[in-house]
């Protein structure tokens, strides 16, 4: 989880990058142990890739012993792991606020730890998209705007107010919770950072900042492959989009990087260790 390494201009081949999500998702419950996958051409379709690199890609989840072949059955997902391990106990509630771009992990990456530790589970567009696009629709605009001042001065700051209470009520009922949202602006204001620490510190809840790294090549790979309507300016406008972002941007205060670019550790591994230091450090204190 140090640092990694700067720069655009990696290129990871396609089938790492397919393996990578479909792995991901695995680790994060949205593919559950015993479940068919579907066949190469479906999912050559649905990456958007040929099913050569498909192929591939299950070769490697073979080898881990994520995917299992069966006789009639076809691929079928192998992870018992992700249900029946013991979760830790932290003594003081623990807060994850993980931040990072469109495409870069951050949800799957909240997710891992989430079935991991049992904590509770805050995404930002899992609690706000419904009310968030009909406010954007009453405003006059597309339920799918995400970079007009309408949306950004008017209804982000909202969104990212009932993030933060919906962590306060879990961490004053002694939950511990895990808060995934983009956090660019948040991130980029050392008062902001202050402000949430004093809070979690005030609340007798230990805070950690961690900022998910992905390699752009990735997270344009996932953001294609997710199709998600919000995201359709950012496709059409990559380039664009990336000239806009920082890659190198980190929260202004201790914190932890996870890579999540397609040549980097597991991301359930990165999540394992990720816990470990969260608690190790939580109860130092």
């Amino acid at each position: 989880m140090s640092r990694p390494r700067s720069g655009v201009q990696r290129s990871e081949p396609l089938h790492q990058q397919v393996a990578r999500n479909i792995r991901n998702d695995i680790e994060a419950g949205r593919l559950r142990d015993g479940q068919p996958l579907p066949s190469t051409r479906e999912l050559a379709a649905e990456w958007q890739v040929s099913g050569f690199v498909i192929s591939e890609a299950m070769a490697l989840l073979i080898k881990e012993g994520l995917v299992v072949s069966k006789p009639r059955a076809g691929r079928v997902v192998h992870a018992p792991h992700v249900t029946t391990e013991k979760r830790p106990a932290p003594t003081s509630p623990q807060v994850l606020l993980v931040g990072g771009y469109a495409g870069s992990g951050k949800t799957e990456l909240g997710r891992i730890i989430a079935r991991e530790t049992g904590w509770a589970m805050l995404d930002k567009d899992t609690l706000t998209r419904p009310v968030v696009e009909a406010a954007l629709e009453m405003l006059g605009v597309s339920p799918n705007d995400r970079e007009s001042d309408v949306y950004v001065d008017k209804v982000r700051p909202r969104e990212y107010d009932a993030l933060k209470s919906a962590m306060t009520e879990n961490v004053e009922c002694g939950n511990s919770a895990i808060v995934t949202a983009p956090f660019i602006r948040e991130f980029s204001d050392p008062a902001w950072v202050n402000r949430t620490q004093a809070a979690c510190d005030a609340l007798g809840a230990n805070l950690t900042f961690v900022w998910v790294y992905c390699d752009a090549d990735s997270m344009h790979a996932y953001v294609r492959h997710r199709g998600a309507a919000r995201d359709a300016n950012k496709l059409a406008n990559w380039d664009d989009y990336l000239s806009g972002i920082d890659l190198e941007l980190r929260p202004p205060a201790p914190h932890v990087v996870v890579d999540n670019s397609a040549s980097s550790e597991p991301l359930q591994d990165q999540a394992r260790a990720l816990v470990a230091k969260v608690l190790q450090e939580g109860s130092a204190e």
